[in-house]
């Protein structure tokens, strides 16, 4: 526990490599603390950064909610869903960037019934960014949690969004629906596929910018 303090500090940085080396070195500590010392110390330092002036702290604070979510209790549980929540409406693009690059990772320690009540709707809301660099991460979410839901789930509640990315109008955005075919595909199931992802997919072969089909065409 004497560690965390240093790398608090250091986690707010402005220096991006130094930021990620001290959010690797606490979800590290994290792991070898006991759910009693994890809510006693990691879990305020989590706080503290998701509450910083700075968005170079809150933007270290997205790296650790999958690392404590699984060991804490319930109602702390509540909390750092909010928490996350709020990450992902941050008023600073690059806050909202590591949100979505922590999405996947946090669905997949998060209880089913949160992950559709809260974790869903963050989805969704990234993949309506005005920013597409947030929007091409959530595509990158939206693999994880799909492989995690019911196939009927994954029908109402990510197949409009994803239909949508298909189709962004950012370049970049349809790019990484082709790049992440392939891994969608075997996410989603061959019902969907065959109904949703087909039509997509020849929507992406057929775009006129040559760039984003290029992933699409080595995929066939």
């Amino acid at each position: 526990m004497y560690l965390i303090p240093p790398l608090e500090s250091l986690s707010t940085v402005e220096e991006t490599v130094v930021r990620d080396k001290a959010v690797e070195s606490l979800r590290t500590v994290a792991a070898e603390h006991s759910a009693a010392d994890l809510e006693s110390h990691v879990v305020p330092t989590l706080q503290r950064l998701v509450s910083g002036d700075w968005f170079t702290s809150r933007t270290s604070a997205c790296g650790l909610f999958s690392v404590c979510y699984p060991r804490v209790s319930q109602p702390v549980k509540a909390e750092l869903r909010a928490n996350f929540r709020k990450l992902c409406q941050d008023e600073t693009p690059m806050v909202r960037r590591a949100a979505a690059s922590k999405l996947g990772e946090f669905a997949k320690v998060v209880e089913i019934e949160y992950l559709k009540s809260d974790l869903i709707p963050n989805f969704v809301q990234l993949a309506q960014d005005d920013q597409d660099s947030v929007r091409l991460l959530a595509v990158e979410a939206c693999v994880s949690i799909a492989q995690l839901l019911p196939q009927e789930d994954v029908d109402h509640l990510v197949m409009p969004t994803l239909r949508n990315c298909a189709t962004d109008s950012s370049w970049r955005v349809r790019y990484m629906v082709a790049e992440k075919f392939v891994d969608l595909q075997k996410a989603v199931g061959p019902e969907i596929t065959q109904k949703d992802l087909v039509a997509a997919f020849q929507f992406l072969l057929k775009d006129a910018e040559a760039e984003k089909s290029m992933p699409s065409r080595s995929q066939g």
